[in-house]
């Protein structure tokens, strides 16, 4: 079993800035692929960011240049920077670990519970 527990959430201004992390614990070793997905009110879950074992960052156009995903793989912990905050920014935001083949496709995923990020003035 894995478990994920997200952090660093909570009510900022616009352009302040969160840190939020996900500290991993349990059978984590099959993983290779982290990420952060947001749900934000009455609509689906977005991918933000993602970070593979190797370094690679992705993210989504909306972010980049003020999300930054990085890891502590001593800790366990998948950390994402945001900064420059805006209301649209508003949501849930959800730690995963994959495992993926190599045509990317997702043979495993794990989710933690949620961290509410509120933007507002």
């Amino acid at each position: 079993q894995v478990q994920l527990v997200e952090s660093g959430g909570g009510l900022v201004q616009p352009g302040g800035s969160l840190r939020l992390s996900c500290v991993a614990s349990g059978r984590i070793f099959s993983f290779n692929k982290m990420g952060w997905y947001r749900q934000a009110p009455g609509k689906e879950r977005d991918l933000v960011a993602t970070l593979t074992c190797s370094g690679r960052t992705n993210y989504v156009d909306s972010v980049k240049g003020r999300f930054t995903i990085s890891r502590d793989a001593a800790k366990n912990t998948v950390y994402l920077q945001m900064n420059s905050l805006q209301p649209e920014d508003t949501a849930v935001c959800y730690c995963n670990l994959k495992r993926d083949d190599v045509f990317g496709r997702a043979l495993e995923s794990s989710w933690g519970r949620g961290t509410q990020v509120t933007v507002s003035s």
